[in-house]
């Protein structure tokens, strides 16, 4: 009987430490790609941050067209754009929907954003756009820099087959109705 209860025990602790170093390779993997995507979007290496953007999404934006929507983003002469600090929340277990994995992750990171090449009215509008997206209390203008300071908190579904290669659609409102082409109900329902 003692035998059986150690027998038991042991198989019960290494289900829950098989199951949680697994969860920690996908947090690791999932945060691993997050970080390369927002890396290559920092160096302004676009092209190989679109590499990390989920594929089916390019049905909805073409390639091609979402690196020109970065590179006029992130290498636009009048507005200078610097991210730092970029940091992780809880992000979800994966969830096989189909035969792909979904799991959703929370990230926040620094952007400032210089204007100092805009005129009064210009800066304005751009304030106004930053509050709208990223809310009042996480934007600050920078007079003496020329530059607003953002606190952005974001969330991407990361998408993997094998758990190993993660790739990312990044999940906002306003882009609803487009995701609904790219991602499972059971993951829409979530944004």
């Amino acid at each position: 009987m003692k035998t059986r209860s150690f027998l038991f025990l042991f198989m019960l602790l290494s289900l829950v430490s098989f199951a949680q170093t697994k969860t920690h390779s996908d947090d690791a993997a999932i945060k691993k790609s997050l970080t390369g995507f927002i890396n290559s979007i920092k160096e302004k290496k676009i092209g190989q941050g679109v590499d990390y953007i989920y594929p089916k999404f390019f049905t909805v934006i073409p390639k091609e067209q979402m690196a020109q929507i970065l590179a006029m983003t992130y290498n636009n002469p009048f507005l200078k754009i610097d991210m730092s600090n970029l940091k992780f929340g809880t992000i979800e277990n994966p969830e096989k929907i189909g035969s792909e994995y979904f799991a959703i992750a929370p990230y926040f990171f620094n952007l400032k954003c210089n204007v100092g090449s805009m005129n009064d009215d210009m800066k304005k509008k751009i304030g106004t756009a930053f509050i709208q997206k990223y809310g009042k209390n996480n934007v600050k203008y920078l007079a003496a820099e020329n530059a607003y300071l953002i606190n952005a908190q974001m969330r991407a579904c990361a998408i993997s087959q094998d758990r190993k290669t993660w790739k990312f659609v990044i999940l906002e409102k306003e882009y609803k109705p487009q995701l609904v082409k790219v991602l499972p109900k059971k993951i829409l329902d979530k944004i």
